[in-house]
């Protein structure tokens, strides 16, 4: 073989070489790790170790000190008990919320109090005392102090709405609302119960896998599927799929495309569900769901009671045929029987 022949063969063996280097070192793989981290360092490339800040994991790494409750303004009473405009922090925010605390005198121990979660409302429509009067009343009139707080960027509330779903914001928001609520006077602290409606439902079985002191939970028309489903099976209607997550754009596209789909990474997406820790669950479950509820499938419902049950915990599930979203058919019965429920597990 000639000279240049030779030379032409390790021009071309060096150039196939370089290629191959450079493709390779730039390829940015998927990690399959149960808990994703945040970001890679683009300098060293040392992976940062904390869990990804949308796991259960993170959240139960959090702080949520609360703060004492601020009253803002004192509202028209209801039947039997004071409503009042009260503000609290959550990561230095000032949140909004609904206080109500019965006209009876404390019982020693306190009055048993629930946190009331309420579903998606468009954040620049959302006022802190419209929507849901009959539904706080009716466990407000029964002897509990109740507290719905609107989440951030609801109302005047502060901060940014990053939805529920590509963030753990709003139930950051709830678990320090649940710490502000321990340290108001008058609340039996080892009677605390959570209330949640759609979205609601979510933050409140987020939280109950995340916080011990929530005895009993109640859930109404509940997104209480895995991220799985939400991701495959789930688009609800006249909410826009372009909510932003805390990195911006659909959290769907956004995780996706930096974790790959659930098919791909289970791993990571079972990382976000709060139905992967079940067995943590802080207490009772009980759920309401309207079969003909065009928002929410009541399929969530129906498969979280399998795997409460498989887990080996209590729980109670009651379907309305025919029934819409907000149970309106069947607002009566399943507000008593939610009242029953947390009379059995409360007082």
């Amino acid at each position: 073989m000639s000279k240049s022949k030779v030379i032409f063969l390790v021009i071309v063996l060096i150039l196939i070489s370089v290629i191959f280097i450079y493709s390779n070192n730039n390829k940015t793989p998927k990690l399959n790790i149960p808990f994703q981290t945040d970001f890679i360092d683009n300098m060293g490339g040392e992976v940062n170790s904390k869990p990804f800040s949308l796991s259960i994991e993170a959240l139960r790494e959090g702080n949520y000190p609360g703060s004492d409750f601020v009253i803002e303004d004192t509202l028209a009473p209801g039947s039997n008990y004071q409503r009042y405009l009260v503000s609290y922090l959550s990561e230095g925010l000032k949140i909004y919320a609904l206080l109500t605390v019965p006209n009876a005198t404390p019982p020693k121990e306190g009055f048993p109090a629930i946190v009331f979660n309420h579903g998606y409302i468009p954040p620049t429509q959302y006022r802190t005392t419209e929507r849901y009067v009959a539904y706080t009343d009716a466990f407000s009139r029964n002897g509990y102090i109740l507290l719905r707080p609107d989440y951030r960027g609801h109302g005047n509330s502060e901060g940014t709405p990053s939805g529920a779903y590509g963030s753990n914001d709003y139930t950051i928001d709830v678990l320090n609302v649940l710490s502000s609520l321990k340290k108001h006077k008058g609340v039996n602290t080892q009677k605390i119960g959570m209330w949640g409606h759609s979205m609601g439902g979510f933050i409140t079985l987020r939280s109950m896998v995340v916080n011990k002191d929530i005895k009993a939970g109640v859930i109404w028309a509940g997104v209480v599927a895995s991220y799985q489903d939400l991701f495959e099976r789930w688009r609800r209607r006249n909410v826009p799929s372009t909510t932003p997550s805390t990195r911006g754009g659909s959290w769907r596209q956004t995780l996706s495309e930096q974790f790959g789909q659930p098919s791909e990474n289970p791993e990571f997406w079972n990382s976000l569900s709060a139905n992967s820790f079940l067995k943590d669950i802080s207490g009772p479950i009980q759920l309401h769901h309207g079969t003909a509820d065009a928002s929410v499938p009541v399929e969530f419902s129906q498969t979280l009671e399998k795997q409460l049950q498989e887990a080996g915990k209590t729980v109670e599930l009651y379907t309305y045929p025919g029934d819409d979203h907000n149970m309106s058919s069947n607002f009566g019965i399943a507000a008593q029987r939610s009242v029953e429920f947390f009379d059995k597990y409360l007082k």
